[in-house]
């Protein structure tokens, strides 16, 4: 996905005085958060590391256990708590110490810690995920822990194909992975959705990359 330029220029401006950029992509299910990391990387690279917020998801005995798993992606089956101290110890990052995240595996559906390094001298890292704007503990912290927060949109109809997409790409029937959507990628994208206002940027996306921005 090619970059918008002024998307490049806005980093590049956050990273002029030698200080760590901390940039949140946050958006709905299937709205393009990944793929924007992803050219995000490719364009920064040697500069830049991506920690995802799915890598503290629960892992799936403990959603059973807790009886969540029909729920899963929902804000109470992540480890909101342990997310925020990652973002806190990447903002503190001291010279030479290597800070470890954890990696969401999507063909098996569970996180793998330690999966991630972040070396102290990166001057960019990228965050992704769903509930970076949410007001509720304990999301409410992540946000002064970010110098800026970018709301990726996309139309419903795109962003309805691509979870169906995805959902069938890991196993789903196309009516599981439609009803998957309906009743538990919906309802967390009304959540997320009710948080646009917060972010610093609104940068909407089709299937060729970022067709415009504005500020949030």
């Amino acid at each position: 996905m090619p970059l918008a330029q002024s998307l490049i220029a806005r980093i590049d401006a956050l990273m002029t005085d030698g200080a760590r950029a901390m940039i949140g992509l946050v958006g709905p299910p299937g709205a393009g958060k990944s793929t924007l990391s992803d050219a995000l990387a490719r364009h920064f690279a040697g500069r830049v590391q991506v920690v995802p917020m799915d890598g503290f998801h629960l892992a799936q005995a403990e959603l059973v256990r807790l009886g969540r798993a029909a729920r899963k992606g929902a804000p109470d089956t992540f480890d909101g708590a342990g997310y925020v101290a990652l973002l806190r110890r990447i903002r503190s990052q001291a010279a030479g110490e290597t800070v470890y995240a954890p990696e969401f595996r999507r063909e098996i559906e569970e996180p793998i810690a330690g999966a991630i390094a972040v070396a102290a001298d990166t001057p960019l890292v990228v965050t992704e995920g769903n509930y970076l704007l949410l007001h509720t503990d304990p999301w409410r912290e992540v946000r002064d822990l970010l110098d800026e927060v970018w709301y990726v949109d996309v139309d419903d109809a795109t962003r309805h194909r691509r979870l169906v997409d995805r959902h069938v790409r890991f196993g789903r029937t196309p009516d599981e992975a439609a009803r998957w959507m309906e009743t538990t990628d919906e309802p967390n994208a009304r959540l997320i959705a009710a948080c646009k206002d917060r972010a610093d940027l609104i940068v909407q996306l089709d299937d060729e990359g970022p067709v415009k921005t504005r500020s949030g």
